[in-house]
């Protein structure tokens, strides 16, 4: 009879007010921040923050507004920013065990599922992980294994700059390609030509996916998947990309599989194969031909875009401060001289150079808010309680350009990483390759190919804009920061 009453008491307008209000209060309930949350800004009901930018340039804005700490809404989820070194080093260094997770991020996971060592959590993170950086510390002959290679690729690229003989031409997917096949080397055991149709498809594909990252719609797939993925837009992209990279890396995989000899590995495809053999009675650990698909994308992804987006910048900044590279190029006639090719073993011995790789990491904020991650346990953080499953968000590029910890932080400068005596300082607020327990796998590889890639380069060349084309400093943000596109003239020295 209560329900008769009020069906003949509502017309449909008012059941559509009562249905929405109901569903307002419910969506109030449901989403309301626990005690002691950090702020932020306010937040539309069942949409959040949806409509606010998650570009680094906006959580500086917000940081400033609303503290080192604070939350935005994004659907049902609330996702909480860290910024400024101090704050950002708290939670990946001091309290590195209660933000050591990753959190299921809908647009990564279609590919990847929670395998891998990007992605992974708990006990199968632990032993992907380890066992990447074993194979990359292992690789040939340990240090001078990655070395060899990383100086034969040197030439290859040095060949490739020479054969546009001064002309004007884009560098991006020849610095691609040539950061691509260091990591070819270690995962498939060899290289790919320049003229690889192939390789530089995967490449291409790879490099659009990491732009798409950014744009806004990929952005709202992660707050409402369920809807967005039946829409078209950039989301649809990225995953045909990806299973078309994946289905390169399955035919890498096959090949090895129909020649491989346990006793005689030739890279990480066969060690992993032989892994599999050795962990068949333990599941969790992930060693499986899946993951071995995922590891070899997590590796070849980590291995190529921010390294080569580093060298990109790196030419930019070179075009754009003359005067710097002339004094890298003075310093490395000085110390190699040019009868021979630069080795990790100078690197001591050239600090300026040294500082100006660093200062262009810096200035680059290549991956400015790394990769999400997640609270393991209830914790506190700035003062504010986080609850256990949070994702989190270490606003990187806060810190390398933080003004307490840099005394010229929006001006490129070298001095940053040089003492009073001109040799090279290390700085604790350098979290390029970010921090704690998720630091970059491939760090120390990295670090070799920026140094080998760079004191060759300009060993061997003079690089210059195009004249009447001033090289703009203006970055296109997708997953990572890169330059805009731009022609140099690469000029026998």
């Amino acid at each position: 009879m209560i329900l008769q009453s009020l069906l003949d008491y509502f017309d449909l307008r008012g059941w559509l007010v009562f249905i929405f209000v109901f569903l307002l209060v419910l969506d109030i309930v449901r989403n309301r921040p626990p005690p002691n949350f950090p702020v932020g800004p306010w937040s539309l009901p069942f949409l959040g923050n949806v409509f606010t930018k998650l570009d680094f340039k906006s959580m500086d804005k917000m940081a400033k507004d609303y503290g080192p700490v604070f939350s935005l809404r994004r659907g049902c989820e609330r996702i909480i920013f860290i910024s400024g070194y101090k704050m950002v080093k708290e939670a990946l260094v001091n309290q590195l065990n209660s933000f050591a997770d990753r959190p299921i991020t809908p647009l990564f996971n279609v590919t990847f599922k929670g395998n891998g060592i990007v992605l992974s959590n708990g006990y199968m993170w632990k032993n992907q992980r380890k066992f990447a950086n074993t194979h990359l510390h292992n690789f040939g002959e340990g240090k001078k294994g990655l070395e060899h290679y990383i100086q034969l690729e040197s030439n290859y690229l040095c060949e490739a700059f020479k054969e546009e003989q001064g002309r004007g031409f884009n560098p991006h997917f020849i610095l691609n390609n040539a950061v691509g096949n260091i990591i070819a080397s270690v995962v498939f055991g060899h290289r790919f030509e320049y003229s690889d149709g192939k390789f530089q498809k995967l490449l291409r594909l790879d490099n659009e996916a990491v732009e798409l990252f950014g744009t806004a719609m990929a952005q709202l797939y992660d707050a409402f998947p369920n809807i967005i993925k039946h829409l078209p837009g950039p989301h649809r992209t990225i995953n045909s990309n990806y299973r078309q990279i994946t289905d390169f890396l399955k035919e890498e995989v096959d090949k090895h599989q129909e020649d491989w000899d346990p006793l005689n590995p030739r890279d990480y495809i066969d060690t992993y194969l032989t892994e599999i053999n050795k962990k068949k009675e333990d599941p969790k650990a992930g060693f499986n031909t899946e993951g071995l698909v995922i590891c070899t994308l997590d590796l070849f992804e980590a291995g190529m875009e921010s390294v080569a987006t580093t060298l990109r910048w790196a030419l930019v900044y070179m075009m754009k401060y003359p005067e710097i590279q002339v004094k890298v190029q003075a310093e490395i006639d000085r110390v190699i001289g040019q009868s021979r090719q630069a080795n990790m073993s100078d690197r001591p011995n050239m600090p300026y150079t040294d500082a100006v790789i660093h200062e262009i990491q810096r200035i680059g904020t290549i991956v400015p808010l790394g990769f999400p991650k997640m609270a393991s346990k209830d914790t506190s953080l700035g003062g504010y309680f986080i609850p256990k499953g949070t994702t989190i968000h270490a606003n990187l590029s806060s810190v390398l350009f933080d003004k307490d910890e840099w005394e010229t932080p929006n001006t490129f400068n070298p001095g940053h990483f040089l003492d009073s005596d001109g040799q090279f300082r290390r700085r604790e607020a350098f979290m390029a390759f970010s921090a704690g327990k998720r630091v970059c796998v491939g760090e120390h590889l990295a670090r070799m190919e920026l140094f080998l890639f760079f004191t060759t380069l300009f060993q061997r060349f003079s690089i210059s804009p195009v004249p009447g084309a001033v090289p703009c400093l203006n970055g296109v943000l997708g997953f990572t920061y890169s330059p805009e596109p731009f022609l140099i003239r690469a000029l026998l020295r």
